[in-house]
């Protein structure tokens, strides 16, 4: 028996190894071929199962305009209206909050101060701060004369 076992695993390292070269080229073909063939089978069952849902949906549709037509119910896309666009009143454009106006001081005071030398940087920082000061204390003083 164990010479059974030893014959058989020499025939398969000598079919691995000792190989003209030749079998290992017409595997690989084969391979390819196989591969076109299964990608190609893919793709036409692909395109049957697109197809198959096209036509269901087309069956679909017209099951819902029957369903339509028998109690006169309009299609969704059919009721939607596009609402005239107003042109922007400026008139009645919304206030902007002093937020606001402060957080868009502040965005051009930091364009001013990438664009212009750091000595006018400051002098423009320290003016918007005196600026900001003088809102704030009117405000405080509006609060305080309606109380």
């Amino acid at each position: 028996m164990a010479t059974a076992c030893a014959g058989t695993s020499t025939k398969r390292k000598r079919g691995a190894v000792g190989g003209d070269g030749g079998d290992d080229e017409n595997d690989k073909e084969k391979e390819e071929e196989a591969e076109r063939e299964r990608q190609e089978a893919i793709r036409e069952a692909e395109e049957r199962r697109k197809e198959k849902h096209r036509k269901m949906e087309e069956e679909r549709e017209k099951m819902r305009q029957e369903i339509r037509d028998k109690y006169n119910i309009k299609k969704k896309e059919e009721i939607v209206e596009q609402a005239p666009q107003e042109e922007p009143n400026p008139l009645m454009r919304k206030k902007k909050t002093p937020e606001e106006l402060a957080a868009e001081a502040e965005q051009e005071d930091l364009d001013d101060f990438t664009n212009g030398e750091p000595s006018t940087g400051n002098r423009k920082l320290k003016n918007s701060i005196e600026t900001q000061v003088n809102e704030i204390k009117t405000q405080i003083e509006g609060k305080c004369s309606l109380q």
